[in-house]
């Protein structure tokens, strides 16, 4: 691209992601180091956080290429095209489920700590996480065969999808829509719909601390994905309507791909939000030079975890022993 064709879009869009991958890489990396090297005990949720790290990360990685691809054109070739966005799209599955299975045992741990108890195995956990990211390469599988390099020659882009038919650019749409986001959101929506006055009742910070983390961090899913989807779900309407009504379609289309410009910066944006999320919430944690926040910080979640702590378990039976009234439902011993 010559120097008079770097339009303000473009400037912007190569500041937000070199911004994304200056603070996005060393915060996750720092996550990571950080519940690997001074993490002994690790919770189920601090299990869950280092691998939506590591998520985080190998999307991030890849913005020097996105950034010199859209500066000139994609000159690694096609296989490298469809292998980077592969991995993106199994990074960005699995990054929503292990979002869904936090929430989900944060429900279970607010509502009844002694169910959560059940599952504190690691066995359980590897289990769950390897039917996770098998989940997430499977339903990444169908960008294998359709990501194709696209564009005019020497200006070709990583950008495009090419679909035998109608029916199979409708099928990927809306199983990626519906997979990655419309049941999760809902699982999510549920969850925490059914928890938050909970919430503000605790009286016990360990239990509210880690809970307000996780739901920030369901919200910033939220935000920076709802735009991708808002874009996929243009394009099922403009395959709808193209046949019947082609200038609406054209018009769809046009906003479609405004909306994959901003969608695709959200995208990449809320790989970077969460590190800052927990640095954030360790804020609260005194620090010295030896030991910083964000270790209290992961600490914490590990000692206050469903099944990670017998004392506290054992603290809220003896006052469910106390409270024979409030034996039906142990979360209220947390009024």
């Amino acid at each position: 691209m010559a120097p008079e064709e770097f339009t303000g879009e473009a400037v912007a869009s190569y500041t937000i992601l070199g911004l994304s991958f200056l603070v996005g890489v060393p915060g996750n990396l720092l996550v990571i180091w950080t519940i690997l090297r001074h993490v002994k005990q690790r919770s189920h949720t601090v299990v869950l956080i280092l691998h939506l790290a590591v998520a985080d990360l190998l999307v991030l990685i890849t913005l020097p290429l996105w950034i010199y691809s859209f500066a000139r054109s994609w000159v690694f070739g096609e296989a490298s095209c469809k292998a980077i966005a592969f991995v993106i799209n199994a990074c960005m599955y699995g990054s929503v489920f292990l979002i869904t299975i936090m929430s989900v045992e944060r429900f279970i741990t607010v509502r009844d700590p002694f169910a959560s108890a059940k599952w504190k195995g690691k066995k359980s956990l590897n289990k769950v996480l390897l039917l996770l990211w098998a989940a997430a390469f499977l339903f990444s599988a169908p960008v294998l065969p359709t990501r194709v390099l696209g564009g005019k020659p020497g200006e070709e882009q990583c950008l495009y999808y090419e679909y035998t038919s109608d029916g199979q650019e409708t099928i990927c749409i809306l199983m990626e829509t519906l997979v990655g986001y419309v049941v999760p959101l809902s699982i999510l929506v549920v969850c925490y719909s059914c928890i938050c006055s909970r919430i503000a009742q605790m009286n016990f910070q360990s239990k509210r601390k880690p809970t307000v983390l996780i739901a920030s961090v369901v919200v910033v899913f939220a935000v920076c994905w709802t735009p991708h989807h808002v874009g996929n779900v243009l394009s099922l309407v403009h395959l709808a309507i193209k046949g019947s009504y082609p200038e609406a379609a054209s018009s769809l289309d046009r906003a479609r791909i405004t909306m994959n410009l901003i969608a695709g910066a959200l995208v990449f944006i809320s790989s970077t939000l969460n590190p800052i999320l927990y640095m954030f919430a360790a804020r609260s944690f005194k620090s010295s030079l030896r030991d910083t926040g964000i270790r209290k910080l992961f600490r914490h979640i590990s000692s206050t975890s469903p099944g990670e702590s017998n004392k506290e378990l054992s603290f809220v039976s003896k006052r469910q022993s106390n409270k024979t009234s409030s034996a039906a439902c142990p979360c209220e011993l947390e009024d």
